[in-house]
């Protein structure tokens, strides 16, 4: 078992042992449905023959069909992909969503490629895996090294065996019946539920300091919604370097800066700074939004944040988590925080199973309901209970797929 799968059983077992589930229904909850690796051979430009290998794994789909996202990245792995497939069927019962969940990937560094080279890797893809996923059974989305080209790829390959159908995939183009907000959603989902948070604890999210790790997609419509809301956000690194000022960043300057200079080192409008000297900063709320694995044993005790807000997958280790416990830290955990793309994608399978279309604002507010109820019923669980919020979100999530499992019965 990686170190990344014996996490996330950590975290299950925690949750399973509140809801005094058996060594047996444990395995049966844990154990992935359908786990498939293919190859994918395709021509490079240069008339070479190149082999990648693919994964999709279907973890669950007692609560409706699995859905999750499809990453090109070199660092893919079978095992890799089980575990993030387990946190999607957790995620999307965390939210309430009628979905199960799935992960999938190829091993590949997607820039690396030509634009010609990626599609017929994605169209090869799916030729391999297009009799397993469809809009009825497994839903893909894009992930880390994909977005909504490849998800308009994805689609125009699948309809070539299936005939019309824009809900096989969801995140694609507005202009192939993709869905308006889809690609702020996590950003906004994360800044949702830390709002939610702060009127829990009777505080207001206006005024307060925030630090954020990662301005990519997440981070920046995460800055973005932040400062819209009110909040100060005083520093933000990312792969390039970091920048910081007390006074509060100025927001929609340094969105264009990034942009423009792939990165927001060098800003004019702060200091340099580094990722050690981010997690140290004395501020009100840290958003890691970058890659897994970031809030370590030897990380963590340098945090001095009230609170944490889990925008990353799988950002913080157990022996970190153990660490903000004894610090009186809050840790609003990832498959709670970042849940918001998953749940506008879920907007979009609707639309496009409905033949609709929902106007931008309508989409938000639908999912600002849908983040603060999950939040309340984390909160309500934690308190009722006694546990932090990842324990309480892990109990939500894996007590309705238990149940649903329970009452579908196993013949």
């Amino acid at each position: 078992m990686t170190h990344a799968a014996s996490k996330s059983e950590l975290f299950f077992h925690q949750a399973a042992d509140h809801l005094g589930l058996s060594a047996r229904f444990r395995v049966l909850l844990l154990a992935p449905e359908r786990d498939v690796k293919v190859q994918v051979a395709i021509r490079l430009d240069n008339g070479e023959i190149e082999t990648f290998i693919g994964y999709r794994v279907q973890h669950d789909n007692a609560r409706g069909p699995m859905k999750g996202g499809l990453r090109f990245h070199p660092q893919v792995d079978e095992d890799e992909v089980r575990t993030l497939a387990q946190l999607m069927t957790w995620k999307t019962a965390v939210v309430d969503l009628p979905y199960g969940g799935a992960k999938g990937g190829i091993a590949v560094d997607p820039r690396s490629l030509s634009k010609g080279e990626l599609e017929r890797l994605t169209r090869k893809f799916v030729d391999q895996i297009h009799e397993m996923v469809g809009p009825d059974s497994d839903i893909p989305a894009p992930d880390m090294g994909t977005n909504s080209q490849v998800m308009a790829w994805f689609m125009n390959q699948y309809q070539t065996h299936h005939g019309f159908q824009p809900a096989c995939v969801t995140g694609k183009p507005l202009e192939l019946h993709g869905c308006e907000g889809r690609e702020e959603a996590t950003g906004r989902g994360v800044v949702i539920v830390t709002d939610r948070l702060m009127h829990h604890l009777g505080q207001k999210l206006a005024g307060k300091t925030v630090a954020l790790q990662g301005f990519g997609n997440v981070g920046s419509f995460c800055g973005k919604v932040l400062h819209e809301r009110g909040a100060r956000v005083v520093a933000i690194t990312d792969h390039r370097g970091g920048v910081k000022n007390a006074n509060g960043l100025d927001i929609p300057t340094l969105l264009t800066y990034a942009q423009k200079n792939d990165g927001v080192a060098g800003f004019p409008g702060g200091d340099p700074m580094t990722n050690a000297e981010l997690f140290a900063s004395p501020v009100d709320i840290l958003i890691p939004a970058a890659l897994g694995g970031q809030l370590t044993a030897e990380t963590a005790p340098s945090v001095r944040a009230k609170y944490i807000v889990e925008a990353a997958n799988d950002p913080t280790t157990p022996e970190a988590d153990e660490i903000f416990l004894k610090k009186g830290i809050t840790v609003v955990p990832d498959i709670l925080a970042n849940a918001g793309g998953v749940t506008v994608s879920y907007f979009e399978w609707v639309q496009n199973r409905s033949v609709v279309h929902w106007p931008l604002e309508e989409i938000r507010g639908r999912l600002e309901t849908r983040m603060s109820t999950a939040f309340d019923a984390v909160w309500q669980i934690a308190q009722d209970r006694k546990v932090p919020l990842r324990t309480a979100a892990y109990i939500l999530g894996i007590g309705r797929v238990a149940r649903a499992t329970e009452l579908a019965g196993v013949s």
